[in-house]
């Protein structure tokens, strides 16, 4: 067995196991006896130190005669109102631990001191009301960490309102001084953690297409020379290559070398094997290998939506955030209903909702025969195709959120951000801040473009659109650079902005190719740039590059292509550059959606020139998404080996597991959170991401990260072509295949048939291509799929391996059969709804030949098939 093979077995389960938060790593231990608050005394200022406050809580931090000062102006609403905090503090379970400081008020009041869980249930691992007066006082206490180890706790003074004790005070200040916590006992500590398993061979997990690059990224190379390519159901190589561009990597702190096996296009499943490496994880070959993760990235934004009821037997809910909102400042409601929550919270925001829109109208208008009318919204088989009904349903929305001026009001939220809870559980006043004019000039472009793409569709609502976009404009004329700024009482993602030009030049190239009225030209004299909600330049450039018709010669079309092959060649550059082909050199807070941008600016530079190195960029920016990246991560959950399971998402987070089809913000080297950096700690910057749900900086999810994943996905199709020109009649043919499937004791025969039909398309439609996909009861060649009968009441084995049923053998099945064990009343047999364990699963999952039923060791046996260990199943 290859080093690592066991560990990886472990490494993989874990990462696939619902958990309600992860705790992969233990970055450093504790030493007994040292002080575990770097800045105790403060002769570095407030260092370390930080404040909350929401609710009306008021405070400043800073520091006086050697001591940390805390001035509460106003105490808020809540115990917790007004807060002062240090980050981080590793709690390690059956540790002794002292805690010690000095504290004192100017106003005798009662405040609480604990060490908390920084997220979750925010439970106190151990906590003291103390009674404060102007005389320092000494806290010291020993206490027992009884829960489980949490090296990203908190050290918290709760400074609100205690209405128990005096309810509200005038200003005051509270001094803080040699703080000290130290580890007094470790002797009952078990230290035993390593850091997640770390593929030294890095693929795309999801696929690639046969035309696609394909490029394995391998490290921990000794004097390995050779890679194979190996059919992951004969075992057989299909191809040998050689290791290549030996690489000294120091964004991800190691040495990468790379092998290209582009040249392996038949469908089909493949593993990348080195000797005296592990191999690497399986992979998929073929035409339709992004179908579903496509429909998947756009089904995602309907199981986001707001206010109305959302089918779905996971992340279903009745209708929410129903009621009127409260114009900020005044006693006007609106109604505001509708749209999709933003990210991992459930605001609103118009900002990052333009980008969504245009980059799914966009991904459209690039690649329309990838997006069907099936994909299972409630719009799904009316003749639109989903991805516009999608994007109508944030549009509807959007206009409710026109001032009466035509002013786009910036967001609707509540006050302050909810608990982890399901989007119905919201209840909080809903208000809506007053209009900007970034947002405004992001809804005039959005129009715009929606009265384009809706008119062969809907005329009325293009029309509606269009005039929307018009007022817009208007008001946009008479308010330049009115920027918007967070009332102080809110505290909800702010979307606010320096300047209000690329938003501008956007709307007004729009505009233009809304109306083909070149007065909107002089706003767009100069070409911006961006792809991000807070500069969107990019789009105007977008919009007169595609645009039917479009004046080639024009300054505007030449200024907005220079912009773009000059992006596009630093872009390019930077991924030859990269082992990994990434395309930038610092990560930032959604760093995937970058990624995702860059793939998007190079996918259009190739349509622009024919310049395949551009191609080639953009593609191997999408391969860096789904798996060929320094975390080994597909960052979709729900696809590849590895996927975030623990996303900042509060839908994911009350489930219990992550909502599929989610792109993770990606890796950030500021480490932003208490997660990222209790667990990123002196990791290389392009190693510093954690799937964890406290881990808003690196782990969330957010509409406008999932829009560029799609509208890249189109661009890297081999259908995504240049739409400068006027569509041609087309040839549209649906293919539906029924599948029949007859299961004897030694084979499973499949007897498929194919029903083709086809329709035209006239020169003012776009052609879509509808598909049934088949589900075969077979897997590989090398597992049987047998009948067996243990007892009178054991159903027959359909599949060996198939714990839930869905007919393969994934991982999934592996965490199916650990959870009915660990948890039989929420996942096993004695249940009834699905997330338990069915008979037929429990039958499927006995594979390890030993007939006692579902053990540990099936899990076991499922995880080394998955792993190429064993040929077949059963064991």
């Amino acid at each position: 067995m290859k080093k690592h093979t066991l560990k990886r077995c472990a490494a993989v389960l874990a990462a696939c196991t619902v958990m309600a938060s992860a705790m992969p790593v233990v970055s450093m231990t504790a030493n007994a006896a040292t002080n575990l608050i770097s800045n105790s005394t403060f002769e570095s200022g407030t260092s370390g130190w930080g404040t909350y406050k929401e609710s009306g809580g008021k405070c400043s931090l800073g520091t006086k005669d050697g001591k940390l000062a805390l001035t509460v102006s106003n105490v808020g609403k809540l115990n917790y109102a007004v807060q002062v905090f240090y980050d981080i503090v590793p709690l390690y379970q059956n540790g002794v631990y002292r805690l010690k400081y000095d504290i004192s008020c100017t106003t005798d009041r009662f405040i609480e001191g604990m060490i908390q869980m920084n997220g979750g249930d925010y439970r106190a691992y151990t906590w003291k009301g103390i009674s404060l007066t102007s005389e320092p006082q000494t806290v010291d206490y020993e206490f027992t960490m009884d829960d489980e180890t949490d090296i990203m706790a908190k050290l918290v003074f709760n400074c609100g309102i205690q209405e128990k004790y005096e309810g509200e005070l005038p200003e005051h200040t509270i001094f803080i001084d040699n703080v000290s916590l130290e580890l007094v006992d470790d002797s009952k500590v078990d230290y035993n953690s390593n850091r997640p398993y770390a593929p030294s061979i890095n693929i795309n997990q999801v696929g690639y297409r046969p035309e696609g690059i394909k490029t394995a990224v391998f490290r921990d190379v000794t004097d390995q020379t050779e890679f194979s390519v190996v059919n992951a159901d004969t075992k057989e190589k299909v191809f040998t290559g050689k290791l290549e561009n030996k690489k000294d990597n120091a964004s991800a702190g190691e040495t990468n070398y790379t092998g290209d096996f582009s040249s392996v296009t038949e469908a089909g499943k493949y593993y990348i094997s080195c000797d005296g490496l592990d191999n690497s994880y399986t992979f998929e070959i073929g035409d339709k290998v992004y179908t579903n993760l496509i429909d998947d990235s756009v089904r995602m934004l309907y199981l986001q939506r707001c206010g109305v009821k959302v089918e779905d037997s996971e992340f279903g809910h009745a209708a929410c955030h129903t009621d009127m909102a409260t114009v900020y400042g005044t006693n006007n409601k609106i109604d505001v209903s509708g749209g999709w929550h933003d990210a991992g919270d459930y605001g609103r925001y118009v900002v990052p909702a333009a980008k969504a829109v245009a980059d799914l109208l966009y991904a459209y208008q690039a690649a329309p025969e990838l997006y069907s009318d099936s994909i299972g919204i409630p719009e799904s088989g009316n003749g639109t195709p989903d991805i516009l009904d999608e994007a109508r349903f944030e549009l509807e929305w959007m206009l409710k959120m026109q001032a009466p001026d035509g002013g786009a009001y910036h967001k609707v939220s509540c006050a302050s951000f909810p608990a982890y809870v399901m989007p119905t559980a919201e209840t909080a006043e809903l208000i809506v801040t007053p209009v900007s004019s970034t947002a405004t000039a992001d809804f005039c472009a959005s129009m715009a473009l929606a009265a384009e793409f809706y008119e062969k569709y809907d005329k009325d609502f293009a029309k509606k659109c269009m005039d929307a976009a018009n007022k817009s404009w208007a008001w946009l004329e008479a308010n330049p650079n009115f920027l918007f700024k967070n009332p102080e009482d809110i505290v909800t993602g702010e979307y606010g902005d320096m300047t209000d030009k690329d938003e501008s030049y956007w709307a007004a190239v729009q505009m233009y190719r809304a109306t083909k009225d070149e007065k909107y030209l002089a706003s767009a004299s100069q070409a911006k740039t961006g792809l991000d909600w807070s500069t969107v330049g990019d789009y105007g450039n977008i919009a007169i590059l595609t645009m039917n018709g479009a004046d080639k010669a024009s300054s505007v079309y030449t200024n907005a292509k220079d912009a773009v092959i000059k992006q596009a060649d630093k872009l390019a550059g930077n991924a030859s550059s990269s082992p990994y082909g990434s395309a930038l050199t610092k990560y930032d807070w959604g760093s995937n959606m970058t990624i995702a941008n860059a793939g998007i600016i190079c996918g259009l530079a190739q349509q622009l020139t024919g310049n395949d190195s551009y191609s080639k960029a953009a593609q191997e920016q999408l391969n860096y998404l789904l798996g060929v990246n320094p975390v080994a991560t597909c960052f979709v959950s729900g696809y590849g080996t590895v996927s975030p399971e623990n996303p900042h998402h509060r839908p994911s987070m009350a489930v219990g597991h992550a909502m599929k089809g989610m792109l993770a913000g990606g890796v950030n080297q500021s480490l932003e959170d208490s997660a990222a950096k209790a667990y990123c700690n002196g990791l290389p910057a392009a190693k510093c991401y954690i799937d964890n749900s406290e881990s808003y900086s690196t782990n969330e999810i957010t509409i406008y990260w999932n829009s560029p994943l799609t509208y890249l996905l189109s661009l890297t199709d081999k259908s995504a072509g240049a739409k400068n020109d006027e569509p041609e009649t087309t040839t549209t043919t649906t293919t539906t295949e029924t599948t029949t499937t007859t299961t004897t004791t030694s084979e499973t025969t499949t007897t498929t048939t194919e029903t083709t039909t086809s329709s035209t398309s006239s020169s003012s439609e776009t052609s879509t291509e509808s598909t049934t996909t088949v589900t075969e009861t077979s897997s590989t060649s090398s597992q049987e799929s047998t009948t067996t009968t243990s007892s009178q009441n054991t159903p027959s084995v359909t599949l060996a391996g198939d714990a839930n049923c869905d007919g393969t053998v994934s991982i999934a099945d592996a965490v199916l059969i650990m959870q009915s064990i660990a948890n039989p009343s929420k996942f096993g047999l004695s249940g009834s709804d699905e997330t338990h364990i069915t008979a037929q699963g429990s039958a499927n999952g006995d594979v390890n030949g030993n007939g006692n039923g579902i053990t540990n060791l099936d899990a076991l046996t499922i995880q080394k098939y998955m792993l190429n260990l064993i040929s077949k199943l059963p064991e």
